[in-house]
């Protein structure tokens, strides 16, 4: 276990692998340990990090005002100055992706590309459950009690319920769409065509994305694509971290495995 302290708070991390820095972020029902595969596939070429954020894991938590997405966003700031990262990859998961697209928005000079996974585009594209049930139960529900997603589940009672809230709070208020026409970094979003919690884009939203941004659906995922489909997503993962920088994930497209699918 390794950590930082911000403000006399602990920030638990983990890290593997050496070479250009990745940073996974995890989203609202889990922690950095479903990330582990993706992880240690991604530790081949790069040094792949997945940290806590407040309230969830084993960072710090019992404080709802750093639960904000701005709060969380800054925490990830705060991380890649403690680490000396200066230009990051940054892979994040529902509730994790908002907060990675936060942060790319006010820097975009830091992040050389941005990988949304099951990210909602605005409050109304959030299943209401997120916010009534219990952390155990939207565990239960997401995962279907599948054995492969016991990564899920282990830190589950770690949860503050209240970092859940807030940040949707945060969405229904002014919470600016993070995949408008000023996002200028190369940005993959991904989605679970089964996610029960998060909607998918539709054709048109899809069509609608900046020319630096990029639709897949992976059609046997459900809100955690990577323990759904592992070896594809990690597949997908290296194919969008090999692009040169700068350059469109549309790019992906040469790929047929990667050609977006609309129902």
């Amino acid at each position: 276990m390794s950590a930082i302290l911000l403000e006399d708070k602990i920030v638990h991390y983990e890290v593997l692998g050496r070479g250009r820095p990745v940073i996974f972020v995890h989203g609202w029902v889990g922690s950095w340990r479903y990330w582990v595969q993706a992880m240690q596939a991604s530790s081949v070429s790069f040094r792949a990090y997945a940290l806590d954020l407040w309230g969830f894991g084993d960072t710090a938590r019992g404080d709802p005002a750093l639960y904000s997405l701005e709060q969380q966003a800054l925490l990830l700031e705060r991380f890649l100055q403690e680490m000396g990262i200066a230009k990051v990859a940054l892979i994040g998961h529902s509730l994790g992706a908002l907060i990675a697209a936060t942060f790319t928005r006010r820097s975009p000079e830091m992040v050389d590309r941005l990988m949304c996974v099951d990210c909602p585009l605005d409050a109304r594209s959030v299943s209401n459950r997120l916010r009534t049930d219990p952390p155990h139960i939207l565990a239960d529900w997401l995962t279907g009690r599948n054995a492969d997603a016991e990564p899920v589940r282990v830190d589950v009672s770690k949860i503050d319920p209240q970092a859940i809230i807030t940040s949707l709070t945060n969405m229904d208020g002014t919470f600016p769409n993070w995949a408008g026409d000023d996002m200028r970094t190369p940005c993959l979003v991904v989605h679970g065509q089964n996610d029960p919690v998060i909607a998918t884009l539709t054709e048109e939203q899809a069509s609608a994305l900046p020319p630096r941004m990029h639709y897949i659906s992976l059609e046997q995922s459900g809100h955690f694509p990577m323990l759904d489909e592992s070896p594809k997503f990690n597949r997908l993962v290296a194919d969008f971290l090999a692009l040169d920088s700068g350059i469109s994930p549309r790019e992906l497209q040469l790929k047929d495995e990667w050609k977006r699918r609309m129902r």
